[in-house]
């Protein structure tokens, strides 16, 4: 097992309710297959506890931990902190999985209070659960912080709010990587591409009327790797990975896992 005798908070544990599985859930029964105890972190508890029974459906154990956050509210945040050491006496791995898209627009046209809502919960919130998880992993030595970004932030998209506050994600990891090397804390990102999650699909499906194999279909058929989009595995496969000690000389890494989208030039 791959992360045996770790404890991983996983932040956005829950998911939006759709077809598919979302990318935080998927992550939270990856790392508990993999020898990992996980804290289920939501808004929602509820979608966490549904987490929690698939874990255990799924051969990843017992003896996770569900806890209700809302990562805009500094004090939930470092309740969640305060949680995982009360439940497991230690912090291995950071997981943050949290943000929307829902409400973003053109720069002409974008909502200032939508975009403060937003840049709260994409990059604010992950600002903040690392603020209040670091003492712990710096006063053991070791951590892992894995914070998820969106291909948006590097390749063309169409709405400011996203992206920018993706690019920041970006940023931000970077100074993670450095400011704690020396406390051996690594701090690395994903950006997902095109995934075939709840959040991604259901939304689009309704927003243009259309069937979810519509809104599917034109996904495909931008993903150069076989013409198909990825799904909430591929990228919990990439955390275990980054979270695991086969990457303990990975730090500062900025990873694409997009089926090449971010390749295609010209």
């Amino acid at each position: 097992m791959r992360l045996k005798d770790k404890v991983a908070i996983v932040v956005g544990a829950g998911q939006t309710p759709g077809e598919t599985m979302g990318n935080g859930r998927a992550t939270a029964i990856r790392f508990a297959q993999e020898g990992a105890k996980v804290l289920l972190v939501d808004k929602n508890p509820d979608l966490a506890a549904d987490t929690q029974k698939m874990i255990e459906g799924e051969g990843g154990g017992t003896g996770h931990q569900v806890q209700a956050a809302d990562i805009t509210d500094e004090a939930d945040c470092r309740a969640l902190a305060d949680a995982c050491v009360a439940h497991y006496g230690r912090i291995d791995i950071l997981h943050n999985n949290v943000g929307r898209s829902e409400g973003d627009d053109e720069t002409s046209a974008m909502d200032a209070e939508v975009w403060d809502m937003l840049m709260a919960m994409n990059v604010k919130g992950m600002f903040m659960t690392c603020k209040h998880v670091l003492p712990v992993m710096r006063e053991q030595g070791s951590g892992v912080i894995i914070n998820i970004s969106s291909i948006a932030s590097t390749c063309a998209h169409n709405t400011i709010t996203y992206k920018t506050g993706k690019g920041a994600v970006n940023t931000m990891t970077h100074h993670l990587a450095m400011e704690n090397a020396e406390y051996g804390i690594r701090a690395n990102a994903i950006l997902p591409g095109l995934i075939d999650t709840p959040m991604a699909i259901e939304r689009r499906a309704r927003e243009q009327n259309v069937d979810r194999d519509v809104v599917r279909q034109g996904r495909h058929a931008r993903v150069p790797l076989l013409r198909r989009m990825g799904t909430a595995w591929d990228i919990a496969n990439a955390a275990v990975f980054l979270a695991s000690d086969e990457a303990s000389y990975v730090t500062g890494l900025i990873m694409p896992v997009d089926g090449g989208l971010s390749s295609k030039i010209g």
